[in-house]
This record gives C-alpha cells, sequence and structure tokens, in this order.
C-alpha cells in the first residue's frame, strides 16, 4: 500500500525532474554564481541562472531594448569563454559588433542575421537553438504567443543552448513557455574616480516572471570585465570640478 511518504517522494521527484527539463539543474559544488549576477541568480530555483532554457527580455522603448542588449552582451561573454559561438538575429540593425569589444567579445565570434519579420526571426532561432555547438542564441521579435516559445523551448531540451528573445516595442505581454521574463532599464552611469565622463553601464534588472523562482528588482553595472552589485540606494553623482 502507498504510504504518505512514498507519495511525498513521488513529488519531490517529479518536480526534480521538471526543473531539470526547464534548465534548472542542481549545480556542481562550487559552480554557484558562474555567471556573475550575484543576487539576481539566486531568485532562480537552486539559486543558479538557468542555462540550456529560452529568456524572454521585454522592451516598451528604444532605450529599453539598448539597455538589454548590454545585459545580454555581458552574459555572451561570460558564455563564450570556453569557446563556441554566438548567432544574433536582428529586425533592426542597431548592433554595432566593435562595441561588442567593450564587453570583453570578439565581433568575430558573433554571426549576424538580418531578417524582417517576426517569423523569420522565431524560425530561424528555433533551426539554430538545435545547433548544439552554439554558446546562445539571441533574436528579436516584437512578438511572441505561448505556441512559439514552446516551439523553441522544445528545441533547447536536446542541445542544451541558450536563447534569449528581445521583444522590441512589444505592446501585449501574454503567456509563454520561457523560463524568465525580463526588463532592463538604463541608469546612470557613476563617475570614476570623480573624473569626468562616462562611468561604467549600469541597469536596472527586474524579474517580471520567474518559473518556480521569485520575482525581484535589482541594480548591477559591468565594470572591469564583470557584473557588479551596486546598491539601491545609491545613485550617481553628478560631476563637480575641482577648485584651483
Amino acid at each position: 500500500m502507498e504510504t504518505a511518504n512514498d507519495r511525498k517522494t513521488l513529488i519531490n521527484s517529479l518536480q526534480k525532474n521538471i526543473l531539470q527539463w526547464e534548465g534548472y539543474r542542481p549545480p556542481p559544488t562550487g559552480t554557484q554564481g558562474l555567471v556573475g549576477l550575484g543576487a539576481v541568480e539566486t531568485a532562480f530555483p537552486n539559486g543558479v541562472f538557468p542555462l540550456g532554457t529560452v529568456h524572454e527580455l521585454v522592451c516598451s522603448t528604444t532605450e529599453q531594448a539598448t539597455a538589454s542588449s548590454g545585459l545580454i552582451s555581458g552574459l555572451l561573454s561570460v558564455f563564450m569563454q570556453n569557446g563556441g559561438a554566438c548567432l544574433w538575429i536582428s529586425l533592426t540593425g542597431n548592433i554595432f559588433p566593435p562595441a561588442l569589444s567593450g564587453f570583453g567579445i570578439e565581433p568575430s565570434r558573433l554571426i549576424f542575421i538580418r531578417v524582417t519579420k517576426d517569423q523569420e526571426a522565431l524560425w530561424v532561432m528555433e533551426e539554430a537553438l538545435k545547433c548544439a555547438g552554439l554558446a546562445a542564441v539571441v533574436a528579436e521579435a516584437r512578438e511572441l504567443d505561448f505556441k512559439q516559445s514552446r516551439r523553441l523551448q522544445l528545441a533547447v531540451e536536446q542541445s542544451h543552448v541558450t536563447g534569449f528573445v528581445l521583444r522590441n516595442a512589444v505592446k501585449k505581454i501574454g503567456s509563454t513557455a520561457c523560463a524568465a521574463r525580463w526588463q532592463v532599464k538604463s541608469l546612470p552611469s557613476e563617475p570614476v574616480d570623480d573624473l569626468p565622463g562616462l562611468g561604467f553601464p549600469r541597469w536596472e534588472v527586474e524579474l517580471l516572471r520567474v518559473r518556480n523562482g521569485h520575482p525581484g528588482t535589482w541594480i548591477i553595472e559591468w565594470a572591469e570585465g564583470k557584473f557588479k552589485q551596486v546598491e539601491k540606494e545609491q545613485t550617481a553623482k553628478p560631476f563637480k570640478r575641482k577648485a584651483g
């Protein structure tokens, strides 16, 4: 006869399997935090940024799309440290490849594809996500429904490639099969050593939805080749010219 403990063991086993299918794998000892997002990663199950799954970034303005591209570029630089190339499928062509060197990415290791329609971008992304040799795939698409996102998720379950759907000028947000939904906004940078000019890129990163995790908002910046956590009460100070 099945006991309460048997049922609990079965449920725990099923939950563990579901998390693994969705990209949330228990981390080996010493591997937590390898993506470098600090407290952001604690919002995910097991405290691990989910690789081998699909992430959705929603952008209502051009500024948010640019900020999201910056965050993705920082993540790609981490993913590509052990080799592999990345595919970036663009609707706008706004990415300036030489600027990626600021995130430690060699532009020659990114393959850029320009398309004109959402359907084309999502089809190319689905096919690319089946290629296990890629470090990641990024696609710009204004609309993404549950059926389309489910096809993307099925593609990564075999290849374990991580995908990012950058939804520019999104008008309607519905349900998707993506593991997480992000929104990224630019913030004023902090002057370095009170010197004039721009500081390091800084963003407000919000997890709007994360499957089996904890949504939240954080402030991070890209400094000296890695992500850095910034305290929320900290704000950029205006530059003041010293007397004398």
